[in-house]
């Protein structure tokens, strides 16, 4: 069995975690391939650096891995998204960081969880994602065109609002005058677009959803679409270009740039536990229904 293990920081508080994963993958005699730049900053530490001596590193992964291990929080997940990309490698999310939506694997339970997954006691959760395209084409500052969370366009070096022109399967949907505007999947739907007022959606629902941020129209509420909906944007405003972002990943677009955001044609895996669900997670993670009276 092959495995791909990637992290975003090292920290020395992490240690006894990492140190804890490479013991139940060498018990289980893994091949461990780390990530170049996570593998050197693990070995800069002295106290762990031997157990790793032995260790591959990779800076590009193949169909070859079984799993790929992501260390962190659901931001390491996003871009441990952009090692797998459409190879079908499941991902199983370690939570390291704070609040661990995707990374459901708590570093308390590493072991457990771990020994668990080895076993084949576990489901995988596929998710939807979003591809992005332009005219005129931006492939330098769009190198990968896809997004697990979001795809969202927002104003650059400007205090003032911007105009989103929306199209929806060719059809004029409306001019959101916003700061900007978020398309979701139903995975990111508890991320940037909660935040902005969207509602939360079941990762298993065939949906988009668009949801403006901080619109200056008092009707712009988030909309729920069919996800094999195909939308199209066209943003303008004082400045002359604008953002996009794609998860965590920021590119700068010139004004009047046509953007089609449509549904990608391949998904990501994310390794559960059988005892985990999206309810369950709604109810620990965003203390969802949490009232005294309960």
């Amino acid at each position: 069995m092959k495995i791909g293990v990637y992290g975003q920081f090292y920290h020395q508080d992490s240690e006894v975690y990492i140190q804890c994963i490479l013991d139940v993958l060498q018990d289980k005699n893994v091949d461990i391939v780390v990530e170049d730049a996570f593998l050197k900053s693990i070995q800069k530490h002295k106290d762990i650096s031997k157990s790793y001596s032995k260790v591959s590193s990779f800076k590009e992964i193949d169909d070859s891995y079984d799993f790929f291990l992501s260390i962190g929080g659901d931001g390491t997940i996003l871009k441990s998204v952009t090692y797998v990309k459409d190879l079908g490698i499941p991902i199983i999310g370690i939570n390291t960081g704070r609040l661990g939506f995707l990374a459901t694997i708590q570093k308390e339970k590493i072991t457990e969880s771990l020994h668990q997954i080895l076993n084949g006691n576990y489901v995988l959760s596929e998710r939807s994602l979003l591809s992005i395209y332009t005219s005129p084409n931006n492939k330098e500052n769009l190198p990968l065109n896809f997004a697990l969370n979001e795809i969202a366009v927002n104003r650059k070096n400007t205090t003032s609002m911007i105009k989103v022109e929306t199209m929806v399967n060719n059809k004029h949907l409306t001019s959101y005058w916003s700061d900007g505007l978020i398309i979701s999947t139903p995975t990111g739907s508890t991320g940037y677009s909660l935040s902005c007022g969207g509602p939360v959606l079941d990762p298993n629902t065939n949906s988009i959803v668009i949801t403006p941020i901080a619109p200056h129209n008092l009707n712009a509420r988030p909309l729920v679409l069919p996800d094999n909906s195909i939308i199209n944007l066209k943003v303008s405003g004082r400045g002359k270009s604008h953002l996009v972002s794609l998860d965590s990943r920021i590119a700068t677009l010139k004004n009047e740039t046509l953007i089609t955001i449509k549904k990608a044609p391949f998904q990501i895996k994310l390794v559960q536990l059988s005892e985990n669900s999206f309810i369950k997670t709604l109810r620990k993670k965003l203390l969802w229904g949490e009232d005294k009276r309960n």
